[in-house]
């Protein structure tokens, strides 16, 4: 859990400042579930300056209460969370210097977002958090009040997590767990995953990734890994102490984000994806008559690749049903191999390409459309589709046929991947991840929302 906030004070000497304001938004690292504001009488006078900066004054915090009467509210709503602000070590100095004058040590871990944000986007200009929202399309109102502040540094801080594709923000706040039995711990871990899409983070005592996985439905697919007594499932039982999750909103963002996490961590105990699954690949070449051709082997080059499959089966199945929908000639598209025509021209189901009784020029027209449909050649798009939550969306940007990324924005998305470069969070352009997108791209076909990219 985290308290993520954000407090406005009188300004003035070092630890004799008041605080005039404090936001709490309690999250469980997906949606805020608690949150706590008010105004602070600070008993003491708030600086010009101040005033002019946030518009709060002395008259404003006259009936306020004082920050005795609203402690207590504030011990219970950040009790067993990490605090998050932008700029922590100001914010969490304040809580402390005002506690300590009632007399009680404040202790809780925190994190701060300027210094997250810079290791995270280390080419921005400028982590002031009013700069920062800007450049990266965060809604903020209420500028240097505390609940617009808090709740902006809410949303940076979901867009962190989201970049923090290692998983370093959450290994590094996992606590040693005491071992308990098998059953209880199990029941205990999986009780408060949800029934949504996205994809999930098995963590042994050490904090290490031990296993990812994605699902439509987190809590029932990790139910499974529990009760399953495969040998793997049972280690993954004796060994995971912890689980996070980030929801995706839809399908398409969570097998390429699973293909990627699984790349780049390496768990020891996801074997399928650590490398190319999908080892068949389609490829065209035009040959000495002009005729487009199509062939299947094993993918070893990217150049003149449509796309990838799994298994040789599954290619020529593919293959033969595309063949009937573009009105290919099967030997050309790689599925026969004889000196004569083909046996579908024989049948009347074959215009005779592979004699030359239709034009290259005419055939060509059917093979270009079937490549455009099933290729990304060098086209430039966005998917857009359903984000995490009904107010905002997912977005998917491929630049020139490359896999460059996905966001979620509640805002009307950018077109411009200029603009849209910083809010993306990358994911590897490898053939897995390409054939994601085109199996996705042809199961779901006119459903799909794709705009083009600037």
């Amino acid at each position: 859990m985290y308290a993520i906030l954000d407090i406005e004070s009188t300004g003035g000497k070092y630890n004799e400042e008041g605080i005039t304001e404090i936001a709490i938004y309690k999250h469980d690292g997906h949606e805020i579930v608690d949150q706590f504001i008010s105004l602070v009488n600070p008993e003491r006078k708030i600086q010009s300056f101040v005033v002019g900066l946030t518009g709060i004054n002395n008259e404003m915090l006259r009936n306020a209460p004082k920050f005795y009467e609203i402690a207590k509210r504030i011990i219970e709503i950040t009790e067993d969370c990490v605090i998050v602000a932008h700029n922590a070590k100001f914010d969490f100095r304040m809580l402390e210097l005002e506690f300590d004058r009632l007399g009680y040590q404040f202790e809780r871990k925190s994190l701060c977002t300027i210094k997250l944000t810079e290791w995270l986007l280390p080419d921005l200009k400028s982590y002031s958090l009013g700069k920062l929202v800007k450049a990266l399309g965060i809604p903020i109102t209420n500028r240097h009040r505390a609940s617009g502040d808090a709740l902006a540094t809410v949303k940076l801080f979901e867009l962190l997590l989201e970049k923090d594709q290692n998983k370093k923000i959450v290994s590094s706040l996992i606590n040693t767990h005491k071992k308990t039995k098998k059953t209880k711990k199990l029941i205990k871990l999986s009780d408060n995953l949800p029934n949504k899409t996205g994809v999930y983070y098995f963590y042994n005592d050490e904090g290490e990734i031990i296993y990812i996985g994605k699902s439509k439905n987190i809590k029932k697919r990790v139910q499974q890994h529990f009760t399953n007594q495969n040998h793997k499932s049972r280690k993954i039982q004796e060994e995971v102490t912890s689980i996070s999750f980030d929801l995706t909103g839809n399908e398409l963002v969570a097998l390429l984000k699973e293909n990627h996490s699984i790349k780049s961590l390496k768990p020891k105990y996801n074997k399928a994806l650590k490398k190319d699954i999908f080892n068949y690949g389609l490829y065209q070449f035009t040959d000495h008559k002009a005729y487009i051709n199509f062939s299947i082997h094993k993918s070893t080059k990217q150049k003149d690749l449509i796309t990838t499959f799994v298994n040789l089966q599954q290619a020529k199945k593919f293959m033969a049903t595309q063949v009937e929908a573009f009105q290919l000639c099967p030997k050309l598209s790689g599925l026969e191999q004889t000196n004569g025509p083909c046996f579908s021209y024989g049948i009347k189901k074959c215009e005779g390409a592979c004699i030359e009784k239709i034009s290259a020029e005419n055939y060509n027209r059917n093979a270009s459309s079937f490549i455009k449909k099933f290729s990304l050649e060098k086209n430039s798009f966005i998917i857009v589709d359903r984000g995490k939550n009904p107010n905002e969306k997912s977005i998917i940007v491929v630049k020139k046929g490359e896999l460059m990324g996905y966001a979620f924005t509640q805002l009307n998305h950018q077109k411009s991947f200029k603009i849209l470069k910083e809010l993306l969070t990358p994911l590897k352009s490898d053939r897995d991840a390409k054939h994601i997108l085109q199996a996705y791209l042809r199961k779901k076909g006119k459903h799909v929302k794709i705009e083009p990219l600037e």
